[in-house]
């Protein structure tokens, strides 16, 4: 779709100039919390499987960012500023530079580790890769508190595996087979919104 490649890149390229000195501020109160890189990057698998390293502003000690690939609530590996900014979701700002590269979008089902892709259903699979991952989607908001789910669970893993990401690849699916321009708009809408109420 045109329009929406269109779209996205106009949007982050607005976005990147506007929020680019808070991204700054980030980077500064990042490298000042704990040693390690700006950035975090990590594999995803994205449109027709192709993987890419999406970005993030770390928000865990540098020693810990290998170990799980699920984050749970009141995580030790987290930093002081990494707590605020997950709550914010600033973390996921440097995304719009995926975005720009054409890795990623503003909407669309948010990619995933190879480890959990390998686990999607063959047909699921063609559908839920069919298009590029997003920012956001309506999973994202769904499972706003995801985190805190986990942490309430005796084995997160599990939970994650059995519960939640069935869950997320029927939103998914959901998406991408009734995706529109009008669509992605309100799921912006509804990321900003749930976003600012917490």
């Amino acid at each position: 779709m045109m329009a929406k490649r269109a779209f996205d890149l106009l949007a982050s390229l607005l976005g990147v100039m506007v929020l680019a000195p808070v991204m700054v501020v980030i980077a500064l109160v990042v490298k000042v919390d704990s040693p390690g890189p700006i950035i975090f990057r990590q594999q995803r698998v994205g449109r027709e499987g192709r993987p890419f390293d999406i970005l993030k502003f770390r928000s865990m000690r540098t020693e810990s960012t290998g170990g799980r690939q699920i984050t749970v609530g009141g995580d030790s590996r987290i930093t002081a500023s990494g707590k605020v900014l997950r709550k914010l979701k600033l973390d996921e700002l440097p995304q719009l530079f995926n975005v720009i590269a054409g890795d990623m979008s503003i909407v669309g089902p948010r990619p995933e580790v190879p480890r959990y892709v390998e686990m999607y259903p063959p047909d699921v699979r063609a559908v839920v890769l069919s298009v590029r991952p997003g920012i956001t989607d309506k999973a994202s908001v769904e499972f706003r508190n995801e985190e805190d789910l986990l942490a309430h669970s005796v084995d997160p893993e599990t939970m994650y595996v059995r519960e939640i990401l069935p869950r997320k690849l029927g939103l998914h699916t959901a998406y991408v087979k009734s995706r529109s321009f009008l669509g992605d708009l309100v799921l912006i809408g509804r990321t900003i919104w749930a976003v600012a109420r917490h």
